[in-house]
């Protein structure tokens, strides 16, 4: 019986080991795949590309998935899911919305600009691709990420620190934000710590803001 036991134990331990290594193998096309979307853009880059880069036959890339569209779809959902994941874990934190905000800014620049993340820019330029089922559960994983975002602001505005009274304060705030992957440059003197610095200074009450707000104005001539 204690065999038998042993048995059933060795032969889940290996299946679960054998799990992991295709999920392992799954998640390496992924990161893969994005890296050549980005440079090579998604209608130029072929399975044979992501096969080669990957060091397997054209033939094993179909056992993880089933066309070059699928993997767009899984490379920007989990994405998605790890930028999602990541801002949660920010709301999660007892610091006050001010020190939140910070961190969401910081989080999101980095999403934004790091290399290794491609995610954002396929999301964007690539969106025409999706159809309407694929849409549908990105749009849902986008409504819980910016959801984090609304709760915080929400917050900065019961303390009075929010400098945008619009309702439509966080768009303009994501498309900022959103925009900087178009101009900035690591080699231009600016890390993303000091650019997220000053996306807090735009859109808070700082004491330097308020100075700048508050200079008078040239009269006309």
């Amino acid at each position: 019986m204690a065999d038998q036991n042993k048995f059933r134990v060795s032969g889940a331990a290996k299946r679960s080991r054998g799990a992991r290594a295709e999920e392992d193998r799954r998640s390496e096309l992924i990161a893969i795949s994005a890296k050549l979307f980005r440079e090579k853009g998604y209608d130029r880059t072929t399975v044979r590309d992501i096969s080669g880069a990957a060091g397997i036959q054209s033939g094993s890339w179909f056992y993880y998935f089933k066309t070059k569209h699928d993997i767009l779809v899984a490379v920007i959902e989990e994405g998605m899911r790890q930028a999602l994941s990541l801002m949660e874990e920010i709301a999660a934190d007892p610091s006050p919305p001010r020190e939140k905000f910070r961190k969401l800014v910081n989080a999101h620049l980095r999403i934004v600009l790091l290399p290794d993340q491609h995610f954002i820019q396929l999301l964007l330029y690539e969106w025409r691709s999706l159809g309407r089922a694929e849409k549908k559960r990105v749009v849902a994983i986008k409504d819980r990420y910016e959801a984090v975002w609304d709760k915080v602001i929400a917050d900065l505005r019961k303390t009075g620190e929010w400098s945008m009274p619009t309702h439509v304060d966080r768009l303009f705030l994501f498309g900022a934000l959103n925009w900087t992957a178009q101009w900035y440059r690591p080699n231009q003197n600016l890390s993303i710590e000091q650019l997220a610095e000053r996306a807090i200074t735009f859109c808070l009450r700082t004491g330097e803001a308020e100075k700048i707000v508050s200079l008078p104005r040239k009269a006309k001539r």
